[in-house]
Protein backbone atom coordinates (compact mmCIF):
# COMPACT_ATOMS: atom_id res chain seq x y z
CA UNK A 1 0.00 0.00 0.00
CA UNK A 2 0.91 3.45 -0.35
CA UNK A 3 0.55 4.54 3.20
CA UNK A 4 -0.48 1.86 6.17
CA UNK A 5 -2.53 3.49 9.59
CA UNK A 6 -1.80 1.66 12.35
CA UNK A 7 -4.45 2.20 15.34
CA UNK A 8 -3.30 1.11 19.02
CA UNK A 9 -5.51 -1.45 21.05
CA UNK A 10 -5.12 0.33 24.29
CA UNK A 11 -3.11 3.40 24.44
CA UNK A 12 -0.92 2.24 27.45
CA UNK A 13 0.33 -0.09 25.06
CA UNK A 14 1.38 2.69 22.36
CA UNK A 15 4.90 2.48 23.19
CA UNK A 16 5.41 -1.03 23.29
CA UNK A 17 3.94 -1.27 19.84
CA UNK A 18 6.41 1.51 18.54
CA UNK A 19 9.80 0.31 20.05
CA UNK A 20 8.14 -2.69 17.92
CA UNK A 21 8.30 -0.48 14.23
CA UNK A 22 11.72 0.66 15.45
CA UNK A 23 12.91 -2.88 15.74
CA UNK A 24 11.04 -3.90 12.60
CA UNK A 25 13.44 -0.64 11.04
CA UNK A 26 16.70 -3.21 12.05
CA UNK A 27 15.55 -5.89 9.95
CA UNK A 28 18.10 -6.75 7.14
CA UNK A 29 15.71 -8.16 5.21
CA UNK A 30 13.06 -5.57 5.66
CA UNK A 31 15.14 -2.81 4.46
CA UNK A 32 16.04 -4.87 1.33
CA UNK A 33 12.88 -5.53 0.33
CA UNK A 34 11.04 -2.53 1.27
CA UNK A 35 13.60 0.66 1.62
CA UNK A 36 11.64 3.70 3.40
CA UNK A 37 9.18 1.50 4.72
CA UNK A 38 9.15 3.22 7.82
CA UNK A 39 7.82 6.19 6.23
CA UNK A 40 4.53 4.41 5.17
CA UNK A 41 3.34 4.17 8.21
CA UNK A 42 1.31 6.63 10.32
CA UNK A 43 0.54 5.57 14.13
CA UNK A 44 -2.51 6.66 15.57
CA UNK A 45 -3.60 7.15 19.53
CA UNK A 46 -6.81 4.99 20.41
CA UNK A 47 -8.16 3.65 23.60
CA UNK A 48 -10.98 0.64 22.63
CA UNK A 49 -12.26 1.07 26.07
CA UNK A 50 -13.35 5.27 25.38
CA UNK A 51 -16.12 6.43 23.38
CA UNK A 52 -15.33 6.98 19.53
CA UNK A 53 -12.52 5.11 20.18
CA UNK A 54 -10.90 8.06 21.91
CA UNK A 55 -9.90 9.22 18.52
CA UNK A 56 -9.29 13.63 17.87
CA UNK A 57 -11.84 14.59 15.14
CA UNK A 58 -8.59 15.22 13.08
CA UNK A 59 -7.82 11.16 13.39
CA UNK A 60 -11.68 10.21 12.44
CA UNK A 61 -11.27 12.34 9.57
CA UNK A 62 -7.92 11.19 8.05
CA UNK A 63 -9.28 7.44 9.14
CA UNK A 64 -12.63 8.03 7.20
CA UNK A 65 -10.96 9.39 4.34
CA UNK A 66 -7.56 7.11 3.39
CA UNK A 67 -8.69 3.76 4.36
CA UNK A 68 -8.93 0.87 2.04
CA UNK A 69 -8.76 -2.54 4.66
CA UNK A 70 -9.21 -2.75 8.46
CA UNK A 71 -7.55 -6.07 10.43
CA UNK A 72 -9.28 -5.59 13.34
CA UNK A 73 -6.72 -7.86 15.36
CA UNK A 74 -7.44 -6.39 18.57
CA UNK A 75 -8.58 -8.17 21.65
CA UNK A 76 -7.97 -9.30 24.94
CA UNK A 77 -6.32 -12.56 25.26
CA UNK A 78 -6.24 -13.13 28.89
CA UNK A 79 -8.29 -16.19 29.68
CA UNK A 80 -9.36 -15.37 33.15
CA UNK A 81 -10.29 -11.87 32.28
CA UNK A 82 -13.82 -10.78 34.09
CA UNK A 83 -16.10 -10.59 31.84
CA UNK A 84 -17.10 -6.61 32.17
CA UNK A 85 -13.57 -5.97 31.36
CA UNK A 86 -13.76 -8.68 28.57
CA UNK A 87 -17.06 -7.55 27.13
CA UNK A 88 -15.47 -4.01 26.97
CA UNK A 89 -12.42 -5.17 24.62
CA UNK A 90 -13.65 -7.77 22.60
CA UNK A 91 -17.22 -6.87 21.74
CA UNK A 92 -18.04 -3.08 22.63
CA UNK A 93 -14.70 -2.40 20.97
CA UNK A 94 -15.39 -4.46 17.81
CA UNK A 95 -18.59 -2.40 17.61
CA UNK A 96 -16.89 0.82 17.50
CA UNK A 97 -14.44 -0.40 15.18
CA UNK A 98 -17.32 -1.41 12.86
CA UNK A 99 -19.57 2.07 13.59
CA UNK A 100 -16.25 3.68 12.48
CA UNK A 101 -15.46 1.15 9.37
CA UNK A 102 -19.13 2.34 8.12
CA UNK A 103 -17.77 5.89 7.87
CA UNK A 104 -14.93 5.03 5.95
CA UNK A 105 -15.48 6.40 1.96
CA UNK A 106 -13.36 3.77 0.55
CA UNK A 107 -13.46 0.91 2.58
CA UNK A 108 -13.03 -1.86 0.48
CA UNK A 109 -12.91 -5.30 3.38
CA UNK A 110 -13.44 -5.36 7.13
CA UNK A 111 -11.31 -8.50 8.28
CA UNK A 112 -11.81 -9.49 11.98
CA UNK A 113 -9.70 -11.77 13.67
CA UNK A 114 -11.12 -13.84 15.86
CA UNK A 115 -10.31 -17.59 17.42
CA UNK A 116 -10.72 -20.74 16.53
CA UNK A 117 -12.21 -21.81 20.26
CA UNK A 118 -14.94 -19.17 19.92
CA UNK A 119 -17.14 -22.41 19.55
CA UNK A 120 -15.10 -24.76 22.08
CA UNK A 121 -18.22 -25.94 23.40
CA UNK A 122 -18.92 -27.93 20.11
CA UNK A 123 -17.06 -31.06 18.87
CA UNK A 124 -17.07 -29.95 15.20
CA UNK A 125 -16.97 -26.29 14.16
CA UNK A 126 -18.19 -25.47 10.91
CA UNK A 127 -16.45 -22.23 8.72
CA UNK A 128 -19.93 -20.38 9.74
CA UNK A 129 -20.57 -17.93 12.73
CA UNK A 130 -23.12 -19.48 15.18
CA UNK A 131 -25.77 -18.00 16.89
CA UNK A 132 -24.39 -17.49 20.54
CA UNK A 133 -26.52 -18.54 23.73
CA UNK A 134 -27.67 -14.61 24.76
CA UNK A 135 -28.40 -11.85 22.90
CA UNK A 136 -25.13 -9.36 23.21
CA UNK A 137 -27.23 -6.54 22.97
CA UNK A 138 -29.13 -7.57 26.20
CA UNK A 139 -26.13 -8.38 28.20
CA UNK A 140 -24.23 -5.27 27.15
CA UNK A 141 -26.86 -3.84 28.67
CA UNK A 142 -27.50 -6.09 31.86
CA UNK A 143 -23.80 -5.51 32.39
CA UNK A 144 -24.12 -1.49 32.46
CA UNK A 145 -26.11 -1.90 35.90
CA UNK A 146 -24.52 -4.98 37.81
CA UNK A 147 -21.83 -4.58 40.02
CA UNK A 148 -18.67 -6.35 39.95
CA UNK A 149 -20.15 -9.20 42.60
CA UNK A 150 -23.01 -10.13 40.76
CA UNK A 151 -20.96 -10.20 37.28
CA UNK A 152 -18.35 -12.66 38.75
CA UNK A 153 -21.78 -14.49 40.53
CA UNK A 154 -23.12 -14.92 37.09
CA UNK A 155 -20.16 -15.32 35.01
CA UNK A 156 -20.43 -19.28 35.29
CA UNK A 157 -23.81 -19.31 34.58
CA UNK A 158 -23.65 -17.21 31.69
CA UNK A 159 -20.66 -18.77 29.89
CA UNK A 160 -22.22 -22.70 30.09
CA UNK A 161 -19.90 -25.07 28.73
CA UNK A 162 -17.15 -22.80 27.37
CA UNK A 163 -14.13 -22.80 30.03
CA UNK A 164 -13.65 -19.19 30.25
CA UNK A 165 -14.59 -15.55 29.10
CA UNK A 166 -12.01 -15.14 26.57
CA UNK A 167 -13.74 -17.57 24.03
CA UNK A 168 -17.52 -16.45 25.23
CA UNK A 169 -17.12 -12.82 24.08
CA UNK A 170 -15.18 -14.12 21.44
CA UNK A 171 -17.94 -16.04 20.26
CA UNK A 172 -20.10 -12.84 20.71
CA UNK A 173 -17.82 -10.35 19.09
CA UNK A 174 -18.31 -13.05 15.82
CA UNK A 175 -22.03 -12.66 16.11
CA UNK A 176 -22.16 -8.66 16.37
CA UNK A 177 -20.05 -8.06 13.65
CA UNK A 178 -22.64 -10.71 11.45
CA UNK A 179 -25.68 -8.64 12.81
CA UNK A 180 -23.80 -5.02 12.62
CA UNK A 181 -22.00 -5.25 8.93
CA UNK A 182 -24.47 -4.38 7.13
CA UNK A 183 -23.14 -3.24 3.53
CA UNK A 184 -19.51 -4.03 4.36
CA UNK A 185 -17.68 -6.47 2.50
CA UNK A 186 -16.16 -8.80 5.97
CA UNK A 187 -14.54 -12.09 6.58
CA UNK A 188 -13.14 -13.75 9.83
CA UNK A 189 -10.24 -15.88 10.30
CA UNK A 190 -9.82 -17.65 13.51
CA UNK A 191 -6.68 -18.98 14.23
CA UNK A 192 -6.15 -21.75 16.43
CA UNK A 193 -2.94 -21.77 19.34
CA UNK A 194 -0.79 -18.90 17.82
CA UNK A 195 3.15 -20.42 18.17
CA UNK A 196 6.45 -19.06 16.62
CA UNK A 197 7.19 -18.37 13.19
CA UNK A 198 7.43 -21.01 10.69
CA UNK A 199 9.68 -19.46 8.19
CA UNK A 200 8.72 -15.78 8.74
CA UNK A 201 10.50 -13.20 9.30
CA UNK A 202 12.84 -16.39 10.04
CA UNK A 203 12.03 -20.22 11.86
CA UNK A 204 11.29 -20.06 15.66
CA UNK A 205 10.71 -16.48 15.63
CA UNK A 206 8.80 -15.34 19.23
CA UNK A 207 8.54 -12.75 21.31
CA UNK A 208 6.45 -13.13 24.00
CA UNK A 209 5.40 -16.22 27.16
CA UNK A 210 1.64 -16.22 25.77
CA UNK A 211 0.31 -19.56 24.79
CA UNK A 212 2.56 -22.32 24.41
CA UNK A 213 5.95 -20.25 24.50
CA UNK A 214 5.81 -20.33 28.40
CA UNK A 215 5.18 -23.72 28.98
CA UNK A 216 8.08 -24.74 26.79
CA UNK A 217 10.18 -22.51 28.92
CA UNK A 218 9.08 -23.81 32.07
CA UNK A 219 9.72 -27.10 30.76
CA UNK A 220 13.16 -26.10 29.25
CA UNK A 221 14.10 -25.00 32.66
CA UNK A 222 13.15 -28.00 34.46
CA UNK A 223 10.56 -26.04 36.64
CA UNK A 224 7.20 -27.86 35.01
CA UNK A 225 7.34 -31.48 35.57
CA UNK A 226 4.03 -32.91 35.09
CA UNK A 227 0.65 -31.28 33.02
CA UNK A 228 -2.52 -32.56 32.22
CA UNK A 229 -2.81 -33.73 29.06
CA UNK A 230 -4.43 -36.59 27.18
CA UNK A 231 -1.73 -37.87 24.90
CA UNK A 232 -3.87 -38.34 21.87
CA UNK A 233 -5.32 -34.94 22.20
CA UNK A 234 -4.67 -32.65 19.01
CA UNK A 235 -2.75 -30.11 20.39
CA UNK A 236 -3.37 -27.46 17.34
CA UNK A 237 -0.43 -25.43 17.29
CA UNK A 238 -0.45 -22.60 14.37
CA UNK A 239 2.74 -20.93 13.08
CA UNK A 240 1.91 -17.16 13.38
CA UNK A 241 3.40 -16.54 10.14
CA UNK A 242 0.82 -18.61 9.03
CA UNK A 243 -2.24 -16.61 10.36
CA UNK A 244 -0.62 -13.53 9.20
CA UNK A 245 -0.14 -15.29 5.13
CA UNK A 246 -3.67 -16.06 5.69
CA UNK A 247 -5.40 -12.98 7.19
CA UNK A 248 -3.57 -11.18 3.95
CA UNK A 249 -5.33 -13.50 1.44
CA UNK A 250 -8.52 -13.88 2.74
CA UNK A 251 -9.07 -9.79 2.66
CA UNK A 252 -7.35 -9.87 -1.13
CA UNK A 253 -9.90 -12.49 -1.91
CA UNK A 254 -12.77 -10.86 -0.14
CA UNK A 255 -11.53 -7.39 -1.99
CA UNK A 256 -11.23 -9.46 -5.38
CA UNK A 257 -14.60 -10.47 -5.06
CA UNK A 258 -16.29 -7.52 -3.81
CA UNK A 259 -19.18 -7.48 -6.39
CA UNK A 260 -19.98 -11.10 -6.69
CA UNK A 261 -20.16 -11.61 -3.13
CA UNK A 262 -23.15 -13.34 -1.30
CA UNK A 263 -24.63 -11.52 1.86
CA UNK A 264 -22.95 -14.40 4.25
CA UNK A 265 -19.24 -13.56 5.67
CA UNK A 266 -16.73 -16.00 4.53
CA UNK A 267 -15.02 -17.27 8.08
CA UNK A 268 -11.74 -19.39 7.68
CA UNK A 269 -10.74 -21.84 10.58
CA UNK A 270 -7.05 -21.48 10.20
CA UNK A 271 -5.74 -24.76 12.24
CA UNK A 272 -3.51 -27.36 11.50
CA UNK A 273 -5.44 -30.42 13.19
CA UNK A 274 -8.22 -31.48 10.67
CA UNK A 275 -5.09 -31.26 7.99
CA UNK A 276 -1.56 -32.13 9.52
CA UNK A 277 -2.12 -32.79 13.37
CA UNK A 278 0.24 -33.20 16.11
CA UNK A 279 -0.93 -34.16 19.10
CA UNK A 280 0.63 -33.20 22.83
CA UNK A 281 2.14 -36.75 23.10
CA UNK A 282 4.31 -35.53 20.35
CA UNK A 283 5.82 -33.89 23.00
CA UNK A 284 9.56 -32.75 20.62
CA UNK A 285 10.32 -30.07 23.57
CA UNK A 286 12.27 -32.22 26.34
CA UNK A 287 14.52 -33.53 23.96
CA UNK A 288 15.45 -30.76 22.47
CA UNK A 289 16.09 -28.89 25.38
CA UNK A 290 18.06 -31.64 26.58
CA UNK A 291 20.55 -31.12 23.69
CA UNK A 292 20.45 -27.46 23.57
CA UNK A 293 20.01 -26.71 27.27
CA UNK A 294 18.20 -23.28 28.49
CA UNK A 295 21.20 -21.47 30.87
CA UNK A 296 21.05 -21.69 34.64
CA UNK A 297 18.29 -24.68 34.76
CA UNK A 298 16.36 -25.47 37.73
CA UNK A 299 16.08 -29.36 36.81
CA UNK A 300 17.09 -31.47 33.92
CA UNK A 301 13.80 -31.37 31.45
CA UNK A 302 11.51 -34.36 31.86
CA UNK A 303 7.44 -33.85 31.82
CA UNK A 304 5.36 -36.14 33.19
CA UNK A 305 1.65 -35.94 30.73
CA UNK A 306 -1.03 -37.50 32.21
CA UNK A 307 -4.87 -36.57 31.70
CA UNK A 308 -6.42 -38.39 35.29
CA UNK A 309 -6.38 -35.62 37.86
CA UNK A 310 -5.36 -37.35 40.97
CA UNK A 311 -2.13 -38.54 39.12
CA UNK A 312 -1.56 -35.06 38.13
CA UNK A 313 -2.06 -33.31 41.84
CA UNK A 314 0.63 -36.24 42.71
CA UNK A 315 3.12 -35.24 40.64
CA UNK A 316 2.76 -31.21 41.38
CA UNK A 317 3.30 -32.05 45.08
CA UNK A 318 6.46 -34.50 44.43
CA UNK A 319 7.61 -32.86 41.49
CA UNK A 320 6.95 -29.43 41.78
CA UNK A 321 5.86 -28.30 45.19
CA UNK A 322 8.41 -30.23 47.70
CA UNK A 323 11.37 -29.31 45.00
CA UNK A 324 10.33 -25.81 45.18
CA UNK A 325 10.22 -26.00 48.91
CA UNK A 326 13.15 -27.28 49.83
CA UNK A 327 14.50 -24.65 47.21
CA UNK A 328 12.92 -21.71 49.04
CA UNK A 329 14.51 -23.40 52.42
CA UNK A 330 18.09 -23.57 51.47
CA UNK A 331 17.71 -19.43 49.78
CA UNK A 332 16.22 -18.91 53.70
CA UNK A 333 19.34 -20.60 55.23
CA UNK A 334 21.73 -18.50 52.98
CA UNK A 335 20.28 -15.40 53.85
CA UNK A 336 18.22 -14.61 50.08
CA UNK A 337 15.06 -14.17 49.09
CA UNK A 338 13.02 -17.44 48.75
CA UNK A 339 11.02 -17.24 45.00
CA UNK A 340 9.98 -20.61 44.19
CA UNK A 341 6.95 -21.34 45.54
CA UNK A 342 5.36 -17.89 44.14
CA UNK A 343 6.92 -19.27 40.46
CA UNK A 344 5.44 -22.60 40.93
CA UNK A 345 1.98 -20.82 41.96
CA UNK A 346 1.79 -18.83 38.99
CA UNK A 347 2.81 -21.69 37.10
CA UNK A 348 -0.21 -24.35 38.43
CA UNK A 349 -3.04 -21.01 37.51
CA UNK A 350 -1.25 -20.71 34.19
CA UNK A 351 -1.98 -24.63 33.94
CA UNK A 352 -4.98 -24.90 35.32
CA UNK A 353 -6.40 -22.10 32.53
CA UNK A 354 -4.96 -24.58 30.10
CA UNK A 355 -5.69 -28.15 30.78
CA UNK A 356 -9.23 -27.06 28.85
CA UNK A 357 -7.64 -26.96 25.87
CA UNK A 358 -4.61 -29.70 26.49
CA UNK A 359 -6.96 -32.27 27.28
CA UNK A 360 -9.78 -32.10 24.56
CA UNK A 361 -9.54 -32.06 20.90
CA UNK A 362 -11.89 -30.79 18.05
CA UNK A 363 -12.97 -31.21 14.76
CA UNK A 364 -12.25 -27.65 12.38
CA UNK A 365 -13.81 -27.87 8.70
CA UNK A 366 -11.18 -26.18 6.62
CA UNK A 367 -12.91 -26.08 3.66
CA UNK A 368 -12.92 -22.39 2.65
CA UNK A 369 -8.88 -22.20 3.94
CA UNK A 370 -8.85 -25.03 1.25
CA UNK A 371 -10.75 -23.22 -1.53
CA UNK A 372 -8.37 -19.79 -0.57
CA UNK A 373 -5.09 -21.39 -1.75
CA UNK A 374 -6.66 -23.22 -4.63
CA UNK A 375 -7.72 -19.11 -5.69
CA UNK A 376 -4.06 -18.03 -5.66
CA UNK A 377 -1.48 -17.96 -8.20
CA UNK A 378 1.82 -19.87 -8.10
CA UNK A 379 4.25 -17.25 -6.73
CA UNK A 380 1.59 -15.95 -3.97
CA UNK A 381 1.41 -19.25 -2.83
CA UNK A 382 5.03 -19.25 -2.41
CA UNK A 383 5.43 -15.39 -0.62
CA UNK A 384 2.10 -15.76 1.19
CA UNK A 385 2.44 -19.35 1.93
CA UNK A 386 -0.41 -21.03 4.65
CA UNK A 387 -0.45 -24.23 3.14
CA UNK A 388 0.62 -26.01 6.92
CA UNK A 389 0.60 -29.61 5.14
CA UNK A 390 4.12 -28.96 4.11
CA UNK A 391 4.36 -28.15 8.25
CA UNK A 392 6.93 -30.66 9.51
CA UNK A 393 6.80 -30.65 13.37
CA UNK A 394 9.58 -32.27 14.40
CA UNK A 395 11.82 -29.28 12.62
CA UNK A 396 9.36 -26.50 13.24
CA UNK A 397 9.05 -27.64 17.42
CA UNK A 398 12.93 -27.54 17.53
CA UNK A 399 13.01 -24.38 15.72
CA UNK A 400 10.44 -22.96 18.35
CA UNK A 401 12.24 -24.30 21.25
CA UNK A 402 15.22 -22.49 19.98
CA UNK A 403 13.14 -19.57 19.12
CA UNK A 404 12.13 -19.05 22.88
CA UNK A 405 15.99 -19.50 23.90
CA UNK A 406 17.28 -16.88 21.77
CA UNK A 407 13.99 -14.00 21.04
CA UNK A 408 12.34 -14.52 24.60
CA UNK A 409 15.11 -15.13 26.84
CA UNK A 410 17.79 -13.63 25.42
CA UNK A 411 20.14 -16.19 25.61
CA UNK A 412 23.04 -16.90 22.98
CA UNK A 413 24.15 -19.69 21.44
CA UNK A 414 27.78 -19.07 22.82
CA UNK A 415 26.29 -20.10 26.40
CA UNK A 416 25.65 -23.98 25.32
CA UNK A 417 28.43 -25.34 26.61
CA UNK A 418 28.27 -23.94 29.59
CA UNK A 419 24.17 -24.89 29.69
CA UNK A 420 25.64 -28.39 29.10
CA UNK A 421 28.25 -28.77 31.58
CA UNK A 422 25.37 -27.05 34.28
CA UNK A 423 22.49 -29.76 32.94
CA UNK A 424 25.49 -32.43 33.79
CA UNK A 425 25.87 -31.20 37.07
CA UNK A 426 22.34 -31.47 38.06
CA UNK A 427 21.97 -34.74 36.39
CA UNK A 428 24.97 -36.10 38.67
CA UNK A 429 23.29 -34.09 41.81
CA UNK A 430 20.17 -36.36 40.83
CA UNK A 431 21.38 -39.42 40.87
CA UNK A 432 23.68 -38.66 44.45
CA UNK A 433 20.33 -38.19 45.37
CA UNK A 434 18.63 -40.99 44.72
CA UNK A 435 21.54 -43.44 46.02
CA UNK A 436 21.02 -41.75 49.51
CA UNK A 437 17.37 -42.08 49.11
CA UNK A 438 17.51 -46.10 48.38
CA UNK A 439 20.11 -45.91 51.37
CA UNK A 440 18.35 -44.52 53.18
CA UNK A 441 14.88 -46.18 52.61
CA UNK A 442 17.06 -49.74 52.75
CA UNK A 443 18.27 -48.83 56.76
CA UNK A 444 15.37 -47.50 57.86
CA UNK A 445 13.16 -49.62 56.76
CA UNK A 446 13.99 -52.41 55.01
CA UNK A 447 17.27 -53.64 57.11
CA UNK A 448 15.14 -53.89 60.29
CA UNK A 449 12.31 -55.85 59.03
CA UNK A 450 12.57 -59.90 58.19
CA UNK A 451 9.43 -59.75 56.08
CA UNK A 452 10.36 -56.47 54.18
CA UNK A 453 13.86 -57.65 53.53
CA UNK A 454 12.25 -61.07 51.57
CA UNK A 455 9.84 -58.50 49.49
CA UNK A 456 13.16 -56.90 48.49
CA UNK A 457 15.17 -59.79 47.60
CA UNK A 458 12.36 -61.40 46.13
CA UNK A 459 11.98 -58.04 43.62
CA UNK A 460 15.48 -57.81 42.93
CA UNK A 461 15.64 -61.82 41.91
CA UNK A 462 12.73 -61.27 39.88
CA UNK A 463 14.33 -58.44 37.94
CA UNK A 464 17.53 -60.38 37.53
CA UNK A 465 15.69 -63.22 36.04
CA UNK A 466 14.10 -61.34 33.60
CA UNK A 467 17.32 -59.21 32.59
CA UNK A 468 19.09 -62.91 32.32
CA UNK A 469 15.72 -64.39 30.07
CA UNK A 470 15.96 -61.37 27.79
CA UNK A 471 20.07 -61.08 27.47
CA UNK A 472 19.35 -65.01 26.21
CA UNK A 473 16.69 -64.17 23.99
CA UNK A 474 18.86 -61.26 22.58
CA UNK A 475 21.77 -63.45 22.17
CA UNK A 476 20.02 -66.42 20.45
CA UNK A 477 18.45 -64.02 17.58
Amino acid sequence: PEKMILTSPLILQFSNKTKRLSHLGSDKQLQDEQPGFAEKIIAVNSDLTQPELDLSKEDQSILADNINIVFHCAATIRFNEPLKDAMQLNVLATQKMLALAHRMKHLEVFLHVSTAYANCDRELIEEIVYPPPVDYRRLIDSLDWMDEELVTALTPKLIGKRPNTYTYTKALAEYMVQQEAGDLNVAIVRPSIVGASWKEPFPGWIDNYNGPSGIFIAAGKGILRTMRASNDAVADLVPVDVVINATLAAAWYSGSQALNRSKNILVYNCTTGGINPFHWGEYHVISTFKRNPLEQAFRRPNVNLTSNHLINQYWIAVSHKAPAFLYDLYLRLIGREPRMMKTITRLHKAMMVLEYFTSHSWVWNNDNVGMLIAQMSPEDKKVFNFDVRQLHWAEYMESYCMGTKKYVLNEELSGLPAARKHLNKLRNIRYTFNTILVVFIWRVFIARSLMARNIWYFVVSLCFKFLSYFRASSTMR
